[in-house]
């Protein structure tokens, strides 16, 4: 499975996406089990403190609900 290597500002990044669109963890990550992940919420809340890598896979998928580029993850 791939993974990245860790981006300090990643986790902070993903939390702030998720409250734009005004999600919470468990519906986020309802939605990213719908598209295929296997992501639980608290993993989730993992890769938002930066505690874990997030899965290439999932990124792919949160670019699909937020419908925005890759580069709003890193940013």
């Amino acid at each position: 499975m791939d993974k990245l290597r860790q981006d300090t500002s990643i986790g902070g990044n993903l939390r702030a996406l998720r409250k734009a669109h005004g999600y919470t963890q468990e519906r986020l990550v309802a939605k990213l089990q719908l598209l295929g992940s296997d992501t639980t919420r608290p993993i989730y809340s993992r890769y938002e403190t930066g505690e874990l890598n997030i899965k290439i896979s999932d990124l792919r998928h949160l670019q699909v609900i937020y419908q925005c580029s890759y580069d709003a993850f890193f940013m």
